[in-house]
């Protein structure tokens, strides 16, 4: 009886070690959220006859919602920009997605409407994730079909300066795209992380020759149905005269890597700060000592004087200066309010 024992035995063990090694992947893999974001040569596609962008649009529009300093700051700037505007040839949400198109993207385009003896009696801002420039300064905006046309002389253009080209604008926030990334993949990943059941994953290592394949099968059908919204089950796996560390949780990763979640989102933070020269006295954030971030009512009045002013001046020089646009379509923006209130 022993002796028929052992040759079974022997039998179980030749068989499970002549199986081949398996291993189970749970999750999928996702795409970078880096993708599209950086810098790229301008050059002109024949195939598509327009000039192609620095860097590509979508992302850009996507990051506005991907990081909340980034997309806090930009409506913020924007709001800044609307808060004094007192009427002219846009309407107040023309002007909104007007502005909200230039600092995302780095340039503006306004159509001017014309009526049927050739003047000018509206204006329009082109939308900036599909507008194009040709060679011959046409300007296009992209669509289903035909793409719509404009003449150089139906568009007036605003762009922010970029060295490397001057076809199109660059925004001003490009030194902390990467920051603004970095912020959100780690609240990315400390969502993964207690999504997974506060761990960030590992290995499950089987060496006990007595376990079955129907055992085995049925440890990675629990393990499968475990991932995702709770996940926090309990697996029992019984293993007649099996060895105690024949089963191991193998841990993967450096499990203290979540402590420097809060070091990242803090520097990153200040990274976009500084890349939008926003103070953080009008970000929400938490002053860290004790003598606080100043008055908000004199950093407002300083931050609009450097910075939403000039972006105002700017749109009133480019629309109100054009010989086509009569007097009653200018911008007009209440400065003096604001700066009395500053003082």
């Amino acid at each position: 009886m022993k002796k028929r024992f052992n040759k079974r035995a022997s039998s179980a063990q030749k068989s499970k070690s002549s199986r081949a090694m398996s291993v189970l992947r749970f999750g999928k893999p996702e795409p970078v959220l880096t993708t599209g974001t950086d810098y790229r040569e301008v050059w002109y596609d024949n195939d598509f006859d327009h000039y192609s962008l620095p860097i590509d649009r979508l992302a850009l529009a996507q990051l506005v919602n991907l990081n909340g300093q980034h997309g806090g700051i930009i409506h913020a700037r924007k709001n800044m920009v609307l808060s004094d505007y007192m009427g002219g040839g846009l309407s107040h949400d023309q002007l909104e997605a007007g502005t909200m198109d230039f600092l995302t993207f780095g340039d503006l385009a306004i159509v001017k409407i014309r009526n049927g003896w050739g003047n000018v009696i509206a204006l329009e801002p082109m939308p900036g994730l599909y507008m194009r420039r040709r060679k011959d300064g046409e300007y296009v905006v992209l669509q289903q079909g035909e793409p719509l046309v404009y003449g150089p002389d139906e568009v007036i253009f605003i762009k922010m300066y970029d060295p490397q080209q001057q076809t199109y604008g660059l925004p001003d926030y490009i030194g902390g795209i990467h920051s603004a990334l970095l912020n959100s993949e780690a609240v990315i990943f400390r969502r993964r992380y207690y999504h997974n059941g506060a761990h960030t994953g590992g290995i499950l290592y089987t060496t006990d020759p007595n376990m079955t394949d129907e055992v085995e099968e049925e440890i990675e059908a629990q393990l499968a149905n475990s991932k995702g919204i709770g996940n926090f089950s309990t697996i029992l796996v019984n293993i007649p005269g099996g060895d105690k560390e024949a089963v191991q949780f193998i841990q993967m990763g450096d499990i203290g890597a979540k402590d420097e979640f809060a070091n990242v989102k803090n520097i990153s933070a200040q990274d976009v700060l500084n890349a939008h020269r926003f103070p953080a006295g009008l970000a929400g954030i938490i002053p860290q000592n004790a003598g606080g971030l100043g008055d908000p009512e004199k950093t407002e009045a300083t931050y609009k004087k450097n910075e939403v002013f000039p972006l105002q001046r700017r749109l009133m020089t480019a629309i109100n200066g054009d010989p086509d646009v009569p007097e009653h379509l200018h911008l007009k923006f209440d400065h003096e309010t604001t700066n009395k209130d500053a003082v």
